[in-house]
């Protein structure tokens, strides 16, 4: 590919790959620096050779990569808040001890049933100036929560660390907010908060405000809540109040990116703004006025929809084709995505490692890449068929570009994704402009009623007919195991089709047929390391009891209640995609287990214990009553386990026990699952 040779490309590799490195090993700052200090004086003695050499042209490229890596590490590390000084996570007795804390809401978040929940940043701990960004729950009471965007608040409390996966192949929460620089939560009652009249008016608040100022217009209007909630999440990317059920018709039709205000959406700005300034002739005066015009759009958009990373980095990327259509460089569309990139991960490194943000780039680098050659297959004569293709051909070459990362990220594939984007998409194109005639009207008064029906009723045809679409769940294929070795051998056989269906050559279909190795390697490294795996594992499943006994692909669950509930269901549905899991079986927990030369003695709520029993392992359950000291003496495990089906205060006074006997104690609500 062309690309590769624009200069910027290798410096945009060098500076990912410097990112990626950061990430997963650990560098102190004075490694950093020292590496770029290395670089630059290799980039230097490079440059004063080279003008008597030209010879040394190749390490000339070398150093600037080199660089360009020292960068990316520099980079990553200067935006981990948490290597700051100022930063919370430096005082352990925030943590430990209740701490008087100052905080300024930022941003709020989709609560649950219990709490509404923010995004805060804390600016002192006892009156100690202190930085970093926090989830704050505050307990939902009868009175109305009326913390605003701006609010500087203060609360007693000691902060928490985020809570760790309680069971095994669960979705890091704590490392999803850890990228996003949220290290620690704070929970409490509305009541222990005394807020500040000073509101710090930034333009988060102006944007929270003038977010606030349409949902109260559309309210006033009578907008139906649950198309409203669904408008707000297409036009400004407000996901928070979507009833769950919707959401899910979304996911199972292929849909979820409508409600993510994406490239999608600013795309569609950018060409509904571009449409209606076709009379503006295209000479330089005329360009530059579209130009003015598409940016200023784009960064209204942003404001209106709050500034978030999805959008913001989406308006960035589409900005950056807009300069490039108006400096007549069409030709060079990948390099203005490399530009882009690099620009938005010099500001927020940890994009890299967002979801978001990579299924962006990838379906737009397929649809510039993989659509053109699709749409050659055929050549439709008529203006309607035209459309449909040219939708069908964009559709297939997003969502095979996204096709590996979605089976990795979430495990399952809408098949109807096509017909969903080809019947949504009429609907939708309606739908965001009339949507953002309603927003600017509702920035300034209650839109017309007419208007709002127009609206409400377009929205309401778009979820039911996502909802038809969804019904059909034998469309939508669930729980499927795909790790990451699959992932890099699907995107290399991916990318080696493409290019020989581009230009055809000997050497072309030799990368196909090794790719192909490589995909079966994958396959078999996968099942034999599956195949040779046992384990078994004890679960931190609330009031209950539940071990898995796995040898290979056959699994066994072993439990009090030998029908499989929904919440057992929810646990292990993770797990089970996660190691290929095959047959399974349900077999009622027994008082003594063996796993590879240990024996296990579990022990209920009869507090039952054989005469000369000698276990290695000791798992209790159902809160017995029982002397644990006086246990310990006569049958001295090597362990002792304590589930979730035990209570808090049980738990801590084994714990103290096992502490004066200096034997090993795992209470799986603090530490999580325990594997043998």
């Amino acid at each position: 590919m062309k690309v590769l040779d624009f200069p910027l490309a290798k410096v945009t590799t060098g500076f990912i790959t410097g990112i990626i490195l950061s990430y997963y090993q650990s560098f102190s700052i004075k490694i950093a620096v020292s590496l770029l200090v290395l670089s630059s004086l290799f980039l230097l003695t490079v440059f004063l050779l080279n003008r008597s050499n030209k010879k040394l042209a190749v390490y000339f490229g070398i150093s600037v990569y080199l660089i360009s890596f020292s960068v990316g590490i520099i980079t990553l590390l200067f935006h981990t808040e948490k290597l700051h000084k100022t930063n919370y996570t430096n005082l352990e007795s925030a943590f430990t001890n209740t701490n008087e804390i100052t905080l300024t809401i930022r941003e709020k978040l989709k609560g649950n049933d219990y709490s509404d929940r923010y995004i805060a940043l804390i600016n002192t701990i006892n009156n100690q100036t202190y930085s970093g960004r926090v989830i704050l729950n505050v307990q939902k009471e009868n009175a109305k929560n009326s913390l605003i965007i701006g609010n500087v608040i203060k609360v007693k409390t000691t902060l928490q660390h985020n809570s760790p996966n309680k069971n095994p192949n669960q979705f890091d929460y704590a490392k999803y907010l850890s990228g996003k620089q949220i290290y620690a939560q704070i929970y409490c009652h509305q009541s222990e908060i005394f807020v500040s009249s000073t509101i710090e008016k930034d333009i988060w608040f102006y944007t929270g405000k003038l977010h606030s100022r349409i949902v109260r217009h559309l309210e006033k209007a009578s907008f139906s809540k649950d198309e409203m909630n669904v408008a707000l999440a297409l036009i400004l990317g407000q996901q928070q109040e979507i009833a769950a059920d919707i959401i899910q018709d979304y996911q199972y039709s292929g849909a979820t990116h409508v409600l993510s205000v994406s490239g999608l959406h600013v795309g569609f700005i950018m060409l509904f703004i571009t449409f209606i300034l076709k009379p503006i002739p295209n000479n330089k005066k005329g360009s530059l006025i579209k130009l003015t015009a598409i940016l200023a759009a784009l960064g209204i958009f942003a404001v209106i929809s709050g500034l978030s990373p999805s959008v913001l980095r989406s308006v960035v990327m589409f900005s950056f084709l807009a300069c490039g259509n108006h400096l007549r460089r069409n030709g060079n569309i990948y390099h203005t995505l490399l530009v882009s990139i690099l620009l938005i991960l010099l500001f927020q490194p940890y994009f890299l490692f967002d979801v978001g943000f990579q299924l962006s780039y990838i379906a737009l680098f397929f649809i510039l890449w993989l659509q053109p050659l699709l749409k050659k297959l055929w050549n439709p004569k008529h203006k309607m068929t035209i459309y449909i293709w040219d939708a069908l051909t964009v559709s297939f070459a997003a969502q095979i570009g996204t096709f590996p990362l979605c089976l990795y990220y979430f495990h399952q594939f809408p098949s109807l994704f096509f017909v969903t984007n080809i019947v949504i998409l009429p609907i939708l194109s309606f739908i965001m402009i009339a949507g953002i005639i309603v927003m600017i009207i509702a920035v300034f008064t209650i839109p017309p009623d007419f208007i709002i029906l127009i609206f409400q009723k377009s929205v309401f045809l778009l979820n039911y007919t996502i909802h038809i679409i969804a019904s059909i769940e034998s469309f939508v294929i669930k729980n499927i195991s795909f790790n990451f070795y699959y992932l890099i051998t699907f995107y290399l056989l991916t990318f080696s089709i493409i290019i020989y269906c581009k230009k055809r050559s000997y050497l072309k279909l030799i990368f196909i047929l090794v790719s192909i190795i490589f995909t079966q390697t994958a396959f078999i490294i996968t099942k034999e390391k599956t195949q040779s795996e046992e384990e078994l594992i004890v679960y931190n499943v609330k009031k209950n009891t539940l071990l898995t006994d796995r040898v290979g692909s056959n699994i066994t669950f072993l439990t009090r209640d030998t029908i499989k509930n929904q919440k057992q269901q929810n646990i292990l549905s993770s797990y089970l995609i996660e190691n290929y899991i095959g047959s399974q079986k349900i077999k009622k927990l027994e008082n003594t287990l063996y796993f590879k030369n240990q024996k296990i003695l579990i022990v209920d709520s009869t507090g039952f214990i054989p005469s000369r029993c000698q276990p290695d392992v000791l798992l209790l359950t159902q809160s017995p009553k029982l002397n644990l000291d006086r246990i310990l003496e006569k049958i001295k495990p090597k362990t002792i386990i304590a589930d979730a089906s035990n209570s808090y205060g049980v738990i801590a006074l084994w714990k103290k026990s096992c502490s004066k006997k200096n034997i090993p104690f795992h209470a799986t609500t603090e530490k999580g699952y325990y594997k043998f």
